[in-house]
């Protein structure tokens, strides 16, 4: 859900502990740089001397890195298509660190209608199924677009990039969505379980129809079942900048959700999820609105807002 940054080039993009990291913790120092991204983590590709290929990733430590990666490395085991962990996490300075596989190829699955929901939704039900009896410390706090429950002052999780902007910036329309979702899905007692919490297209890639990598295992949160698959339904069309499915597709996406979960959500279950699929891009309009970008999640929370406040009764 963050703003990406990638850099292509030699061994200049790499902090100084990464070598030594890589000798004490892989075996061999990296040759050669393959990619380095740059978001909430930075994610080094390299080409160890060895001729390993390996994903080094680096995130601030909050406390949440420890269980994300145990839950990746259960699902990898169990043969999920996600990278596999090669270490643990370990602390570096303020920073969390750990390895995984470099699994590299495939394709974005690209689009927004019903037929390309269903395929997300097929995956993701199979996901929070891979998860169901993952035991790990809840990883929290939650992803800051997942955070609807936060303690902090105001309406929005403390986010010093947002909040040291005008926030006159952000239309009164999404404020006061925001606002209701927010106020709906806290009043819900539903209890919390594990799940991927940033299933956009971006973080997915596909080879002959099938999928062939989930990424992004930081972003685990603890909501309940409904509201993470409420917003996976909003979200799941995102292959650049963050965007918000149309309603229908939504909906399609929820119900093959149960059908492969197999049961049906309760009326509190379905409220939950339609307002749950509006946070998010909420979160992303604000964002949107304090940059100055294009309001492309913006134009989608003024166009399907009411319809989905009432279909989560919020």
């Amino acid at each position: 859900m963050a703003r990406r940054v990638a850099e292509w080039h030699s061994a200049h993009v790499l902090p100084d502990w990464v070598p030594a990291w890589c000798r004490d913790r892989l075996g061999a120092e990296p040759g050669t740089v393959l990619f380095h991204a740059r978001s909430m983590s930075s994610v080094f590709g390299l080409r160890l001397a060895d001729g390993a290929e390996v994903v080094v990733k680096a995130r601030a430590d909050d406390g949440r890195a420890a269980s994300c990666v145990a839950a990746q490395a259960r699902l990898a085991e169990r043969g999920f298509p996600c990278p596999r962990p090669l270490t643990p996490v370990f602390g570096v300075g303020p920073l969390a660190v750990h390895a995984e596989e470099y699994r590299p190829g495939g394709e974005v699955l690209r689009g927004d209608s019903p037929d390309v929901a269903e395929r997300y939704a097929e995956v993701f039900a199979l996901l929070m199924a891979g998860l169901a009896d993952v035991r790990v410390a809840p990883p929290l706090p939650n992803p800051r677009w997942a955070r609807w429950d936060h303690a902090d002052p105001g309406l929005w999780p403390s986010i010093a990039v947002l909040d040291e902007r005008d926030q006159r910036a952000v239309p009164a329309y999404i404020v006061e969505t925001a606002a209701r979702v927010r106020a709906r899905l806290r009043a819900s007692g539903l209890p919390c379980v594990l799940g991927h919490a940033d299933f956009e297209a971006q973080n997915l890639r596909w080879r002959g129809g099938e999928v062939w990598a989930v990424h992004d295992w930081d972003s685990l949160a603890w909501q309940p079942e409904a509201a993470l698959a409420g917003a996976a339904s909003g979200t799941f069309a995102g292959a650049g900048p963050p965007t918000l499915a149309p309603i229908e597709s939504s909906a399609t996406f929820l119900a093959v959700y149960q059908d492969i979960r197999g049961r049906r959500f309760t009326a509190e279950e379905h409220e939950i999820a339609w307002a749950a699929s509006l946070w998010t891009a909420a979160h992303n309009a604000r964002w949107e609105a304090l940059h100055g970008d294009a309001p492309v999640c913006g134009d989608a929370v003024r166009a399907q807002a009411a319809e989905r406040l009432r279909r989560g009764n919020a």
